[in-house]
């Protein structure tokens, strides 16, 4: 059985992989050789493509599960390597935030090193770290709402750390980590977001004309002008009824204020003020929607 068959030193010859590596790959199921009368392995000539696949992808730093994937047709070649620059972005970020994290540290004034060291411990990792701010947010997404409202509500509650963050923006994410973390915050969340869910037919609307509320918020959050009542202000009172099948009134306001109070407690603002720190936004969503309750409290004052 030697004919049109290689032998592994003949096919370590043609590709430049070590014999030792050959075998190593043999074992590992990536080749299959046939064996001679004598136990010895020999190669289909198709194995000499296949190997220098092999070793072309291993240069790429792809490991054997997705190598072996594209070798059996259940992953395309693009798809693998995608996958590879995915997580070696990830390695990059993560390696770019413990950066910023030591970097913090070492900038913070001797007499506050201590507490800074103990605040940033809580974002060794700024991506698990995250998980705590979702948990937070995710009930307010437990009821029936179309997947990119979700996914819009959970970006502006809970940002993704950035990839290159400064030191400012590592002490920020670790100061919204401990405040996320807090128990009466979340309780305060549920007494007022979650109330007369069960009523709204279709939460995605209600969502998406809030947001359109905030837009028109935003030119007077971003110029720092006091709240203050105006068509911003009418178009999230008007979101609202229409929701809950009720007209903008007096009484309304003064219903939908009470309810929305935990809305504007300190602790809440600190975390909308120090997600925008986060991000870099002019006026973020949650600060803007702040200021638009802040005018609803004045209207009805």
């Amino acid at each position: 059985m030697t004919g049109d068959t290689l032998g592994i030193g003949d096919l370590a010859r043609r590709t430049g992989v070590p014999v030792r590596t050959i075998r190593f790959y043999c074992d590992e199921g990536l080749l299959e050789p046939a064996r001679s009368v004598g136990g010895h392995r020999r190669f289909d000539p198709a194995a000499v493509d296949r190997l220098s696949l092999v070793r072309r992808l291993r240069g790429l730093g792809l490991g054997l599960r997705s190598i072996t994937d594209v070798l059996a047709g259940q992953q395309s070649l693009v798809d693998a390597v995608a996958a590879e620059r995915a997580a070696l972005d990830r390695e990059v970020s993560t390696l770019a935030w413990r950066r910023s994290v030591l970097r913090a540290v070492e900038e913070a004034a001797p007499a506050d090193r201590t507490s800074r060291l103990e605040l940033l411990s809580v974002v060794e990792d700024g991506y698990a770290a995250r998980e705590t701010l979702v948990c937070l947010w995710r009930p307010m997404t437990a009821a029936p709402i179309p997947r990119d409202t979700v996914a819009m509500f959970l970006a502006i509650g809970a940002p993704e750390p950035p990839e290159r963050p400064t030191t400012a923006q590592v002490v920020a994410y670790a100061s919204l980590v401990l405040l996320a973390a807090d128990p009466a915050l979340a309780v305060g969340l549920r007494e007022s977001t979650l109330v007369n869910h069960d009523r709204v037919a279709d939460l995605g609307v209600l969502h998406a004309e809030v947001a359109e509320a905030c837009a028109l918020a935003f030119p007077q959050v971003a110029a720092g002008a006091t709240p203050s009542p105006g068509k911003a202000l009418d178009r999230f009172v008007a979101a609202h009824a229409t929701a809950l099948g009720a007209g903008d009134s007096r009484e309304f306001r003064r219903a939908l204020n009470r309810r929305t109070a935990a809305d504007r407690e300190p602790r809440l603002r600190r975390y909308w003020h120090l997600a925008g720190e986060v991000t870099g936004e002019a006026a973020p969503v949650g600060v803007t929607h702040t200021w638009l309750l802040d005018a609803l409290d004045q209207s009805v004052g």
